[in-house]
Order: structure tokens, then C-alpha cells, then sequence
């Protein structure tokens, strides 16, 4: 089993172990990113500990904003919530 799993064989109902690399941060996404769908970047938030939230509030720590960023990208600069495109969310991640 252990020369399997180092083979990198995934077992149904084996959890993966997350990074904390971006523990107790809350994401918003918005917009269209240019490489990403909404739903990779939100996996790859999550697996490194942070949470994706829908909406822009004071407890929000970064936005994430792609092309045709609407409301939610103004309620961020209202709220002075730090705003990054998707080459920043990467950089966040390493």
C-alpha cells in the first residue's frame, strides 16, 4: 500500500492533507480570470486553509478580481479591502 501512495495512487475516501498557507484568510472572487475557472481558483484557495466567501464585507481579506469585475470589486475599494488579480493570488499561494 505504502510503495502505492508513494506512486502518487489516489484511494477513494482518502483525505488530502490541506496547506496552511493561507489559513483563516477570507477570499471573494469576482470577475472572469484569465487562466483559471471560478471553481479551480476556490479549490486552490481551500487546499492551502483559506475560505471562499460570496460577498465583500469588513471581515474579508482579499478579493480576487479578473476581467468584468463588478459590484463586488466596488464594495472592496469602499472598504479598503486589498484587491488581486489572479498572478496575486498565485504569489499569495507560494
Amino acid at each position: 500500500m505504502e510503495r502505492l501512495r508513494r506512486a502518487r495512487l489516489k484511494f477513494q475516501g482518502e483525505k488530502r492533507k490541506r496547506g496552511t498557507k493561507l489559513a483563516g484568510k477570507t477570499f471573494v472572487l469576482t470577475g472572469t480570470l484569465p487562466s483559471l475557472s471560478r471553481e479551480e481558483a476556490k479549490k486552490m484557495i481551500e487546499d492551502a486553509g483559506g475560505k471562499v466567501s460570496g460577498s465583500v464585507s469588513k471581515k474579508t481579506d482579499y478579493v480576487v478580481a479578473g476581467s468584468d469585475a463588478g459590484s463586488k470589486l466596488d464594495k472592496a475599494r469602499e472598504l479598503k479591502v486589498p484587491v488581486v488579480d489572479e498572478d496575486g493570488l498565485e504569489e499569495l499561494l507560494k
